[in-house]
């Protein structure tokens, strides 16, 4: 038995989807399923009752999973458990810190910095909400900063900031005008950001406008937040985004753009602080913690 199956045993106990499982992993959903099916023929037992339409745990299923979260975080925590017993007193720490992070949350990593500096050097590492998690689980990062929903048993987590969102709508179509409602974007298509580089938060807001009668659809793939622009500023669709003036997302906006809030639909982006459960309760990062929770205390709210 290797390591690798039992994380795509947890991956797919985690989600009950064997493709959302296989995009969380960055594979296929073919090889997933049939790597599931050899941990199954070699412990001799049906984990997952599968149908067309339904996954679900069988009681092996369900019984194998806490144990094997539980090797997979204690393989996660060698890393730092060697770094723990052979560290200098002063140690380098990387915190996680996606796209568009707003300038005052900037602020608050400066400041904790600048409290830990005597024990800790803090170091930014960039990354997408999925990566940045990933790495915090497997010891690469001490924290991130990461958007919101985060469904991690291993990881706790402190909301740090919401964010409201608005319309980022063509300016000449919407001149004039200091608010949008639904009923004004339903001819417009909404230009999705390729899903590798989109909060989760966005696949749940996909699911409401598509609800709420916005049908039309713009995919893009292989470009960043700078292509949703080019769609916005051409007249060719929609998107959502930060309203707060100071936010970093601002950068990517191009001429002919212009965010209104939405006056019958509440959309807002939350921010959390990230951390590996194990390694705050007396392990090697429990100084950090605690400044980090002092520094974050109040959450920012946009």
């Amino acid at each position: 038995m290797e390591l690798l199956h039992l994380r795509y045993f947890v991956a797919v106990a985690e989600e009950l989807n064997f493709s959302a499982a296989a995009r969380k992993l960055h594979m296929a959903a073919s090889p997933l399923s049939q790597r599931v099916k050899d941990l199954e023929h070699e412990l001799g037992r049906q984990l997952f009752d599968r149908s067309t339409h339904h996954v679900a745990l069988t009681d092996a299923g369900a019984a194998l999973l806490p144990i094997a979260r539980d090797v997979l975080d204690r393989v996660g925590s060698i890393r730092w458990r060697l770094d723990q017993a052979t560290e200098p007193a002063r140690s380098t720490v990387f915190v996680g810190v996606p796209a568009g992070l707003h300038p005052a949350l900037r602020e608050r990593l400066t400041l904790l910095a600048d409290r830990v500096g005597g024990r800790f050097e803090v170091k930014r590492w960039p990354g997408t909400t999925t990566d940045l998690v990933a790495a915090v689980k497997d010891g690469r990062l001490a924290l991130t900063l990461a958007r919101l929903p985060v469904q991690e048993a291993s990881l706790d987590t402190l909301h740090v900031m919401s964010e409201r969102l608005g319309a980022v709508v063509p300016a000449d179509r919407f001149e004039g005008r200091e608010s949008v409602k639904l009923a004004d974007l339903t001819d417009l298509a909404y230009a999705k950001s390729p899903e590798e580089i989109m909060p989760a938060y966005f696949e749940q807001l996909d699911r409401q406008l598509h609800e709420l009668g916005i049908k039309k659809r713009i995919q893009l793939s292989n470009t960043g937040y700078q292509g949703t622009s080019e769609i916005v500023s051409g007249g060719l669709g929609f998107s959502v985004s930060m309203l707060d003036e100071d936010s970093s997302m601002r950068g990517y906006r191009l001429e002919n753009m212009v965010v209104l809030p939405f006056e019958d639909f509440r959309a807002q982006l939350d921010t959390g602080l990230l951390w590996r459960r194990d390694r705050a309760e007396g392990g090697d990062i429990e100084e950090l913690v605690q400044a980090a929770r002092e520094v974050f205390a109040e959450p920012i709210i946009k």
